[in-house]
């Protein structure tokens, strides 16, 4: 009988690990890669996202019998990516381009095991409200926007600002529960196992 191949997670978000943990996933070890994540000129949102994905999963340490999972999240107004805000002054820039506005998150998560790879990218559409500068202030006093793409997350308090999604919640959140699945099962992860 073949064993059950360790599952590598190749991030250090905290969020990421919640959603494994609701399917029941949890990894043998964590490994987030250092890479630089600029993009590059002219870049569109989906491609940077695919690419920084993949270039995650290479770059994570792992024997050839461990399957390693990464992925990446992106907030695009139209052709512009809005990363991780440096600080409170960029966040609020990103919310008041943002308020009253639809934009995509896109998570794109790479599965590698030896030298293949499988991936996948999930785009959801999502309407902010208008936010007043009351909002804005008090959500960046909540701290909830460091180290977020766009400079939010759904999961905490900035849930009150977002009335409309299109697409799939957990991709928002940071890994996207149905294609995640499918992918650590092509590797050979058994997900569903009793």
């Amino acid at each position: 009988m073949a064993t059950t191949p360790r599952l590598v997670l190749g991030s250090g978000s905290p969020r990421r690990l919640e959603i494994l943990a609701q399917i029941g996933v949890i990894p043998a070890d964590i490994r987030p890669p250092e890479i630089d994540e600029d993009p590059r000129p002219r870049e569109l949102p989906r491609e940077y996202c695919t690419r920084i994905a993949r270039e995650k999963a290479e770059a994570v340490v792992a024997d050839e019998d461990e399957v390693v999972l990464c992925a990446d999240t992106t907030v695009a107004l139209g052709r512009r990516i809005l990363g991780k805000p440096a600080d409170a002054g960029e966040a609020a820039e990103f919310l008041h381009k943002l308020s009253g506005r639809r934009h995509k998150v896109i998570t794109a998560v790479a599965v590698r095991r030896g030298k293949r790879r499988w991936q996948r990218d999930v785009v959801t559409i999502v309407k902010m409200k208008r936010l007043s500068d009351v909002e804005v202030n008090a959500y960046l006093h909540t701290e909830d926007w460091r180290g977020k793409a766009g400079g939010y997350g759904i999961q905490g308090p900035a849930a009150a600002l977002i009335p409309w999604l299109q697409g799939s919640h957990s991709a928002v959140v940071g890994l996207p529960v149905a294609e995640t699945v499918a992918l650590l099962e092509a590797a050979g992860y058994p997900v569903w196992r009793t």
